[in-house]
């Protein structure tokens, strides 16, 4: 087991091991009523607590469905019916939807309840259970409605990932290989000999890139919590990957569409950051090795220039994007016009 410690408006423990049910009924303990939010699709692997305590199980829609208006508004109604207060305990067990939106819900809740996150997918695993950015999703874009509420604990143990196809597996590493980009060479080296059917049945060699990338991602939020400028880092291909996310109306995973704004903001680095070619290529080769797109419709550009438009990075009529001029060395790219996003994007699509 190993242990990292995240420091936001209060310090909590993101614990990698093989035993998420008895560290999460170790914590509990300290609770007298508890609410298990899950998704539908693990109900076949949510446990019946032993614990002393009076828990309460509530079911989420799978995928971006549990990020809406109308589940948040059901998931305050189950909190009130059965008189949850601020002393109580919320736990998001499930992927990346359902540890935002049952972290939203506790921010929401009485203006603020613990909550803990066993994430259950790897995108949930190393990027969204961790950081403390709670929300649900408006109709005019992702993530838009949320909070800055971080979890008591993460709780994360890879075996959640046998069950798995190799499109979440690959969609989640798409996280996993940003934050080689940005921070750490070391993930992109394993990267390199990472192969998808071989490797994912391999928890050691898991576990090592859900470390390395969860400490990534946990020393820039412990810098800078409320993404005042260094935690901008983590946005590295998510500008163009969130519009290319809504644009399918979430038929794509949130990896697939990042897997593509990562391969924009290198290509965007390039000409704007003086990034090698050889470290473009870079980015293509192992994002697709494992299976993930690099490309998109040529004919989807003017939709998604607007849909960026309204992406929380944009500070009024500006765009911003963050570029690498090497890998490990982010800046910030913004004020660009429409024909200079244009040609970078004739770069990667079809």
């Amino acid at each position: 087991m190993s242990v990292i410690t995240v420091k936001s408006e209060h310090q909590y423990d993101v614990v990698i091991g093989k035993s998420w049910l008895n560290e999460l009924i170790a914590t509990l303990s300290q609770y007298s009523r508890v609410a298990i939010f899950y998704s539908t699709a693990q109900e076949d692997f949510i446990p019946k607590f032993s614990v002393d305590a009076d828990v309460h199980y509530f079911p989420l829609p799978d995928g971006e469905a549990a990020k809406s208006s109308q589940t948040i508004a059901k998931m305050w109604d189950w909190m009130g019916a059965a008189g949850f207060t601020r002393s109580d305990v919320v736990v998001g067990i499930g992927g990346g939807t359902i540890t935002d939106v049952t972290g939203f819900l506790s921010a929401s809740w009485m203006r603020g309840v613990d909550w803990i996150a066993v994430p259950t997918t790897l995108a949930g695993m190393v990027d969204a259970s961790i950081g403390g950015k709670t929300g649900i999703n408006s109709e005019y874009g992702k993530n838009l409605i949320g909070a800055f509420h971080s979890p008591k604990k993460v709780i994360i143990d890879s075996t959640w990932l046998k069950s798995l196809p190799n499109r979440d597996i690959a969609a989640g590493l798409a996280e996993v290989i940003k934050t080689g980009f940005i921070a750490d060479a070391s993930i992109l080296e394993m990267m390199k000999s990472f192969e998808i059917d071989r490797d994912r049945e391999n928890t050691q060699v898991l576990d090592q890139l859900i470390e390395k990338s969860v400490a990534v991602k946990a020393r820039v939020v412990s810098a800078d919590f409320k993404e005042s400028y260094e935690r901008e880092a983590l946005n590295y291909g998510h500008t163009l990957g969130h519009a290319i996310e809504r644009y399918s109306k979430y038929s794509l995973r949130h990896g697939e569409a990042i897997s593509i704004g990562l391969v924009f903001a290198a290509h965007l680095s390039a000409v704007h950051c003086g990034l090698s070619a050889s470290d473009v290529s870079l980015h293509e080769e192992l994002l697709s090795k494992i299976g993930l797109p690099t490309t998109f419709d040529r004919s989807a550009f003017a939709q998604l220039h607007a849909l960026m438009g309204i992406d929380k990075k944009t500070r009024g009529n500006s765009l911003r994007f963050v570029g690498l001029s090497a890998i490990g060395k982010t800046q910030r790219i913004e004020g660009l016009n429409v024909e200079e996003l244009s040609s970078v994007y004739e770069k990667i699509s079809q």
